[in-house]
């Protein structure tokens, strides 16, 4: 693979015209309070620990973890150019600084056993199996070991009213990225590139579709 090239994404919501909108949408289709307040709980930063948000989009998990707490090493990373610039307004609004880093879709920009805990929010749904499994491979290498990975997106559908609202986000993203993670897949996916204690701690059923929290770590021995 070209190293050089950037790999294709999806953008927010499925479509660029669309990612102004993409606040506005999570805050009509989700329960955004409570869905990013278990985040925060989920991730749990503590003073001094160097944390990353693979996926950043519009920054609002960002401003919400620092909030938390203060001393954090926080850094986020994207794909997408647009939702940097989104991402950098709010932070600026909110007077935080926050390093906002872009990356190609292949290698990310960071050395081996950087970061304490990463985190990724309602971004591995918009991934395809093999950009799925590469940013599992990234982020293990580049955490500590016995860091912690906390990934909060869409998951297997508790039930066929859940399943059928699903189709919502399909249309929007797409049925071949979004398959694997309304089948049950994800877990799967994280342990395959090495994680252990792979769980899903808690799920939400909301409006479109069943919302997981998944949660794993990164062995001790690897160095």
């Amino acid at each position: 693979m070209d190293q050089n090239k950037t790999t294709s994404y999806i953008p927010a919501l499925g479509y660029d015209f669309l990612t102004a909108y993409y606040d506005l949408a999570i805050k009509l289709t989700m329960p955004e309070k409570k869905f990013r307040r278990i985040l925060i709980e989920e991730i749990n930063p503590q003073d001094d620990e160097s944390i990353l948000e693979f996926g950043f989009g519009t920054g609002q998990n960002l401003i919400m973890v620092k909030n938390q707490n203060q001393s954090i090493k926080l850094t986020g990373l994207d794909i997408d150019p647009k939702v940097k610039d989104i991402a950098n307004y709010k932070l600026d609004k909110n007077k935080h600084s926050v390093p906002l880093d872009l990356y190609d879709g292949n290698m990310f920009p960071y050395p081996d056993h950087h970061f304490d805990k990463i985190y990724s929010c309602l971004v591995f749904h918009q991934l395809d199996a093999d950009s799925k499994a590469n940013s599992l491979k990234e982020i293990y290498r580049i955490l500590k070991p016995g860091g912690e990975l906390i990934i909060a997106d869409w998951g297997k559908a508790e039930n066929k009213i859940m399943r059928l609202a699903f189709g919502i986000v399909q249309m929007l993203d797409g049925f071949k990225t979004t398959n694997d993670n309304v089948n049950g897949k994800m877990p799967e996916y994280i342990a395959s590139v090495g994680f252990e204690n792979v769980k899903i701690t808690q799920s939400l059923n909301t409006a479109i579709g069943t919302f997981s929290y998944f949660k794993a770590q990164k062995k001790f021995s690897d160095l």
